[in-house]
C-alpha cells in the first residue's frame, strides 16, 4: 500500500471518529429547538406593545424548557447513523426535519414555521 493511500485512509478514520464522538443527541437538539424559539420571540411582531413583549419573553424564559420538554420531545424521532442523526418532529401539525452533525444542526424543513406557531400557541 503507498503512504498517500494510507494517509487518506488514515485522515478519512479521524473524520469518522470525529463526526461518531460528535454526534448530537435528542437533548442537544431539544436546546437548538429552545434556542431557535427564543430568537423567533426576539423577532416576533414589534407593533405589540413592549410591555406585552416583556411579559411574553419572560414567562418564556421561565417555562421554555417545560415547553420544549411536554410537546418536542414525545413527538421527537431520531435516527441515528452514528456519524450523522436526523430528528423528525411532528407538532402543531408541522413537520420539523433537522441533520445534526459535529455537534451543528442544519434545518431541513419546518423549523421557523414550527417556533412561530409554539410561540403563538403557548402566548
Amino acid at each position: 500500500m503507498r503512504t498517500s493511500t494510507l494517509a487518506l485512509l488514515t485522515a478519512f478514520l479521524g473524520i469518522c471518529v470525529v463526526l461518531a464522538a460528535t454526534n448530537p443527541t435528542t437533548d442537544d437538539y431539544l436546546l437548538f429547538l429552545e434556542a431557535k424559539l427564543s430568537e423567533a420571540l426576539d423577532r416576533m411582531d414589534q407593533t405589540a406593545p413592549s410591555r406585552e413583549q416583556n411579559l411574553i419573553r419572560s414567562v418564556f424564559r421561565m417555562q421554555g424548557k417545560r415547553l420544549i420538554e411536554g410537546l418536542v420531545r414525545p413527538n421527537t424521532v431520531r435516527r441515528n447513523w452514528g456519524l450523522v442523526s436526523l430528528f423528525e418532529t411532528q407538532v402543531l401539525d408541522v413537520r420539523v426535519v433537522v441533520l445534526g452533525a459535529v455537534g451543528w444542526f442544519v434545518p431541513i424543513k419546518g423549523v421557523e414555521e414550527a417556533t412561530l406557531r409554539l410561540g403563538r400557541a403557548v402566548f
